[in-house]
């Protein structure tokens, strides 16, 4: 109980020191967030690889899960881009093995309950038009510092993406393609551990996450951490945030299907041009 009432002790006093900055009428604000995801080697059967070769793979790996985003916000609204980064030479482009898959921004509006997400995918452009993904909070009696703020810690469940990278190997040998498929297509339930501060009293955060009382500056769910590292309040240049609009208009789980087919197609492809295949004629 002594716990309870310290944490919403904390709550006031941050919310209090910064109340002067939110009741500005204009009130925005970026954010920088770096995101990392563990990633496996892709298993190539018995295909002996030299060192080199491992290391470029790694590199592009590391390329696809090593990202930075900026979150432009203000009381209601927040649009969430990936910053542009110049393509080394070794850097493979903007797939790996054939995936063609570029993420566009993603647009969140808290007041209309809405999210818009401008998405790339095998050369089509698609938007992405949807309800807001709501997460049910718990607040844990846990707090830490992130930076200059002091940030709480939050948690909720939710279904991991069906949608992810296809797994690069395939089937692994001795295993039942059926049982593999069977296994991949079950809804899969994970925890997410955010860390958000009071200090900054907007509903937004990264990605899909949002809804709590204040900034969300860390979050980790299943492989993936999400951490801020720089924020910018009423920054004299303004990022607009601008609506996407271009593209085929789909829901999420429409596009999900679409995915999930062209996904299929290209683990039928790498199947027959297993060994001895030679693929179709």
């Amino acid at each position: 109980m002594k716990s309870q009432f310290f944490r919403m002790f904390l709550v006031c006093l941050c919310t209090a020191f910064s109340a002067h900055v939110f009741a500005q009428a204009d009130f925005h604000g970026q954010a920088v967030y770096e995101s990392k995801t563990t990633a496996e080697m892709p298993d190539f059967g018995d295909r002996q690889m030299s060192e080199e070769q491992k290391k470029r793979i790694q590199e592009r790996l590391k390329s696809m899960y090593e990202k930075t985003y900026v979150l432009s916000f203000n009381r209601s609204e927040s649009i969430y881009k990936e910053e542009e980064k110049l393509e080394s030479p070794t850097s493979g482009g903007r797939g790996f093995r054939g995936l063609d898959m570029s993420a566009g921004a993603k647009y969140k509006n808290i007041k209309t309950n809405e999210v818009i997400v401008d998405q790339e995918f095998y050369g089509k452009q698609f938007l992405i038009k949807d309800s807001l993904p709501k997460l049910v909070w718990k607040m844990e009696n846990e707090s830490k510092q992130i930076g200059q703020y002091t940030a709480f810690k939050a948690t909720a469940v939710k279904l991991a993406s069906q949608t992810g990278l296809p797994s690069f190997g395939g089937p692994r040998r001795g295993e039942d393609s059926k049982e593999n498929k069977e296994e991949d297509n079950k809804p899969k339930e994970v925890i997410v551990t955010a860390w958000y501060t009071p200090q900054i009293p907007v509903n937004q955060g990264p990605g899909d996450f949002w809804g709590l009382p204040g900034l969300i500056l860390e979050v980790s769910t299943d492989k993936t951490t999400i951490l801020c590292s720089k924020i910018v309040l009423n920054p004299k240049e303004k990022d607009e945030i601008k609506v996407p609009k271009k593209g085929k208009e789909v829901t999420q789980a429409e596009y999900d299907q679409i995915v999930k087919k062209k996904l299929e197609e290209m683990r039928e492809m790498r199947g027959n041009r297993g060994p001895g295949g030679g693929g179709r004629r």
